[in-house]
C-alpha cells in the first residue's frame, strides 16, 4: 500500500497535478538579518566568493565560498536555538528525526489585520476562529502566519525598526502556549525576519515562539514568503535544515506541496 501510494505521489508530481510551491527567499547579501543591541553578538550577513569561474583558476567549473549565520535569510531554527531547549538530545540539525522535516501545513491568513496594523498579534481567539471555518489544527502540522510581510522588499522596511524596537507582526505568548500544548503542533513559520513578534522582548515569556516552542522540542521557520500561494489546509511542507553538526539551524529551501485544485 505505501509503495503505491508513493508510486502515485511521484505520477501526480511529473503530470504537474501537484504543485511544487517554493517558499523560500533569494540568498544574497542584500538578504536582511535579525538585528540585536549591544553587548549581544550580531550575526554575519550572506557573503559569497568567487573561487573559480571557467578561468586559470578552474577551466572547466564555477563555484563559489559562501558564509553566513545559522539564521540568515529562510532558515529552519532547531530546539537548541533557545536555552530552554538546550539539554534536548535530539533538538540539533543533525540529530532532529528527519521524519518531522515533512508535515502537513496549516496556514492562518492575517494579510489584512498585518497591513493595517504592523504590530499586529495572532491570539488563541483568532485560531479558533480559524478552526472554526477550516477544522481542527491536526497534531504535527506546521502553522504558518500569512502576513504578506515578504513583500516588503527594501530590508529597511522588513526589519521596520522604531525607536521603541521592531513593528513586526507576530503570535501573542497564550497563542504560541495554545500551538504548544493544545494542538502539539510541529513547529511555527512566518514571512517576517524572526518567528516571534517585534515587541516579543517584552512579553512573559520573552519570545515566546522561541522560549516555548523550543522548549517543547518544536521548530520555527522565518523570513518564508508565498504564503498567498497555499491554501488554508492541504498543502504538505517539506523543510530540512543543513545537517550541521549541534546546528542550531541553518538556511534552508522550502517546499510546498499542493494538489491541483482544476484535478
Amino acid at each position: 500500500m505505501a509503495k503505491d501510494t508513493l508510486a502515485k505521489l511521484a505520477k501526480a508530481i511529473v503530470k504537474h497535478k501537484i504543485k511544487v510551491i517554493d517558499l523560500t527567499q533569494r540568498l544574497q547579501p542584500s538578504t536582511p538579518v535579525i538585528q540585536l543591541p549591544p553587548p549581544f553578538a550580531p550575526t554575519k550577513p550572506f557573503e559569497s566568493s568567487l573561487i573559480s569561474r571557467y578561468d586559470d583558476k578552474g577551466p572547466a567549473w564555477y563555484w563559489n565560498n559562501f558564509a553566513c549565520g545559522e539564521h540568515t535569510g529562510t532558515h529552519f531554527d532547531a530546539p537548541v536555538h533557545w536555552v530552554t531547549g538546550k539539554d534536548l538530545e535530539d533538538g540539533a540539525t543533525d540529530t532532529v528525526d528527519p521524519q518531522r522535516f515533512i508535515a502537513p501545513a496549516c496556514v492562518i491568513d492575517v494579510s489584512k489585520d498585518c497591513a493595517k496594523d504592523e504590530k499586529f498579534l495572532l491570539t488563541p481567539k483568532r485560531i479558533l476562529a480559524w478552526e472554526k471555518e477550516h477544522g481542527k489544527i491536526p497534531k504535527g502540522a506546521w502553522v504558518l502566519m500569512r502576513s504578506d510581510w515578504s513583500k516588503r522588499t527594501d530590508p529597511a522596511l522588513f526589519l521596520n525598526m522604531k525607536e521603541d524596537g521592531p513593528h513586526v507582526p507576530g503570535p501573542n505568548a497564550d497563542a504560541v502556549r495554545f500551538l504548544v500544548e493544545e494542538r502539539d503542533v510541529n513547529g511555527w513559520g512566518v514571512e517576517a525576519v524572526g518567528t516571534d513578534a517585534g515587541q516579543a522582548f517584552s512579553f512573559e515569556p520573552a519570545f515566546p515562539a522561541h522560549a516555548l516552542m523550543h522548549g517543547a522540542n518544536k521548530f520555527g521557520l522565518a523570513s518564508l514568503c508565498n504564503l498567498d500561494q497555499l491554501p488554508a489546509t492541504g498543502a504538505v511542507l517539506i523543510a530540512a535544515p543543513l545537517k550541521i553538526a549541534g546546528g542550531s539551524g541553518s538556511p534552508l529551501r522550502v517546499l510546498a506541496l499542493v494538489s491541483d485544485s482544476d484535478d
